[in-house]
């Protein structure tokens, strides 16, 4: 018996409505970004493991796909790794390349391989599938696709609010009602230097990242056996839990952090961009989250999560400014800051509060019925018409039985068909069903394309 194919966990098949829907996303979002002045750029699925390894903390990288080596790789292998039978270590023998993890770090390596290129502050946006070794769950897959914006090449604060401007322009469009969370991650460094730990911002970022998911009592034992000191500790947990609105909190935070340069200086980067906020008046919600880290290594600004309101579900947005990310390949002082949108979890969202317009999955709009060679002959040439006004139409392959053709226009759902036989040939004219409402009507192409525009 012939096995079942399957496809690895993780990952999904799509079939044409959900690529309708899916489409729907992409476009809204590539409409934005194109609003805002961004350019696409395309970068390749695998890149060197050398590109990417330490770009994501030690957690990150124990989630890249590895790609082997062509050839007889483990044939390079010395017999005393496999004996070891140390992964780590033969992975290193047998594994150049992976997949991609997110879109920034191949990002950073694309400008610093083309600087000479590019014009400079530099803004594209990014729409490719990136991959993680996973464990897949409700909103968490191990293929998924983001859709990335980022500026290079420019300090400016204006830049973190152009980006707060487009994710209140993507939700607004898409009508998901939604909060943009921000802290920053020179503040989380003066919290590191407050309590005592200043050299150890990246074990206490990581530990409180999970905070929302595993809960305080699991983070404060993740930080014991991190080695934080249980005083550290202590400290720590009034100032993640400061009550009070947005402002409120940055004027507690510039008397807590005081003893910290870097600290009051990520406050007062956040005082701005909130000023901003408030004049520009965003059709999105904002607000200071100092529990959000988001855990990964480049992030040196302001970290940025959005989260859908009426659904139990990860982060939908998220980024943040990278001030030394091209350094780590040869081109220093070039910060950007940039976001990037979760298309997997936006549909979860919108499918869920079922907020995806009937249009969208409007593959065809008309179906021609074919009744034989002179029928087709006929209706080829007004199909052609049609589709000429932009209009999605198709005729029937083969004068099949009517029963077979109005199955398939209603299994497909096409909201018109045309009947054009002998005596509609005749008169020069077609028969047009509405297959909604079952109504009926003898029409000419020019009224046919203008029923099918309104």
């Amino acid at each position: 018996m012939v096995q079942k194919p399957s496809i690895p966990k993780g990952t999904r098949d799509f079939s044409p409505v959900e690529m309708a829907r899916r489409n729907y996303i992409f476009n809204t979002i590539k409409e934005v970004f194109m609003l805002y002045g961004f350019q696409p750029i395309e970068t390749p699925s695998m890149e060197n493991l050398s590109t990417l390894m330490g770009k994501y903390g030690e957690e990150g990288d124990k989630l890249l796909f590895k790609i082997l080596n062509s050839g007889d790789f483990i044939s390079k292998v010395p017999d005393v790794l496999l004996e070891e039978k140390n992964s780590a270590k033969i992975t290193t023998k047998i594994s150049e390349k992976g997949l991609r993890y997110d879109l920034t770090v191949p990002f950073a390596r694309y400008v610093v391989q083309h600087r000479n290129d590019i014009i400079f502050p530099f803004k594209r946006y990014q729409i490719q599938p990136v991959w993680r070794a996973d464990r897949p769950q409700k909103g968490r897959y191990r293929e998924f696709y983001q859709c990335d914006v980022d500026i290079i090449g420019s300090n400016s604060l204006l830049n973190e609010v152009e980006l707060a401007q487009i994710i209140g322009d993507v939700f607004q469009r898409l009508k998901i009602k939604s909060v943009v969370k921000i802290n920053n991650r020179k503040i989380l460094a003066g919290i590191a230097e407050v309590i005592g730990e200043a050299g150890r911002i990246t074990d206490i970022t990581v530990a409180i990242d999970k905070l929302e998911k595993i809960g305080q009592d699991k983070v404060n034992l993740e930080l014991a056996e991190k080695g934080i000191p249980a005083e550290a500790i202590k400290k720590l947990q009034p100032i993640l839990h400061l009550a009070g609105t947005t402002s409120e909190k940055l004027r507690q935070l510039e008397g807590i952090l005081a003893g910290s340069e870097t600290g009051l200086k990520g406050v007062g980067e956040l005082n701005t961009l909130f000023s901003y906020f408030e004049t520009l008046q965003l059709p999105v919600e904002a607000e200071l989250d100092l529990t959000l880290a988001r855990g990964l290594n480049y992030y040196t600004g302001a970290i940025i999560e959005v989260k859908a309101k009426d659904v139990e579900i990860g982060s939908i947005c998220g980024g943040g400014r990278y001030d030394d990310l091209t350094g780590i390949f040869g081109l220093p002082d070039v910060s950007g800051v940039g976001i990037s949108f979760g298309a997997e979890r936006i549909y979860d969202v919108l499918s869920q509060l079922e907020l995806f317009p009937s249009e969208s999955l409007e593959a065809t709009k008309i179906l021609f019925v074919n009744f034989g060679k002179d029928e087709e002959l006929y209706s080829l040439g007004i199909l052609s018409e049609v589709r000429q006004k932009g209009i999605n139409a198709e005729i029937y392959p083969e004068p099949a039985k009517m029963k077979k053709q109005m199955n398939y226009a209603n299994r497909k759902q096409i909201p018109y068909v045309v009947l054009a036989g002998e005596s509609e040939i005749q008169q020069q004219k077609m028969t047009l069903k509405n297959m909604e409402t079952g109504n009926q009507q003898l029409v000419t192409s020019s009224e046919l394309i203008k029923i099918l525009s309104e």
